[in-house]
């Protein structure tokens, strides 16, 4: 049986990108975050590394490590983009069961149906907007995150693992071929354990790569 999933709500090949990375800007507090995360992630304990830092806010932390999801995602599939096309993949999928259909609830209010590279660049265009809006993801120090913040982070973050799902399920083979499979497994289990640790994404949307999740956790016991 398909899941029907719909989105209802609102140089080196190593550096391609799919769309511009997000940068934080230098010197703020959410960029001291970012690299307070890329410090604690080389200690290799990931665990320990998503967790909340002590005296930090949980808005900023979620916001700073969403940009920094978005810009590994990003990457990661502009790698593969030239596998990932109309006729390769005519829809949007994770395996034959499941299937996304696009809507972002402004431009496309009713979900459609379409090939795998138009749902991702609708997906990382969305995103995109979501991250340079002032008002959702302030950047500047006593700006406060309106009360829609994790409600917005969620659908994001949800997003994003379709992405995850899209390239694990049908296009693993390019990645151990562009020898990324390291890169792509670490991104995906530090992705994994924060939204584990805050609770961001609903276990049911996570179903397409369950056993994954399940023996990357494992692992790390």
């Amino acid at each position: 049986m398909s899941v029907i999933i719909s989105n209802s709500y609102i140089g080196s090949r190593s550096s391609k990108t799919f769309k511009p990375k997000k940068n934080i800007p230098e010197g703020s507090h959410q960029y001291e975050l970012l690299k307070h995360a890329e410090a604690t992630l080389g200690s290799g304990n990931l665990r320990q590394a998503v967790m909340l830092p002590e005296g930090e806010d949980l808005n900023e932390w979620i916001a700073v490590n969403t940009v920094d999801f978005f810009n590994q995602i990003n990457m990661l599939y502009g790698t593969i983009t030239e596998f990932c096309t109309e006729i390769s993949c005519p829809v949007m999928s994770a395996g034959p069961r499941y299937e996304y259909h696009w809507a972002d609830g402004t431009n496309i209010k009713k979900p459609i149906k379409c090939s795998a590279p138009k749902y991702i660049d609708y997906l990382m265009t969305w995103v995109q907007d979501q991250l340079d809006d002032e008002t959702l993801f302030p950047s500047k120090i006593g700006v406060p995150f309106p009360k829609n913040f994790m409600s917005v982070a969620k659908t994001i973050l949800k997003r994003l693992f379709r992405v995850y799902a899209h390239i694990y399920h049908q296009h693993f083979d390019s990645v151990i071929q562009l020898q990324e499979e390291a890169h792509l497994n670490t991104s995906f289990k530090h992705f994994i354990f924060f939204v584990q640790e805050f609770n961001l994404i609903d276990r049911r949307e996570l179903a397409p790569l369950q056993d994954l999740i399940e023996k990357l956790g494992s692992k790390d016991r």
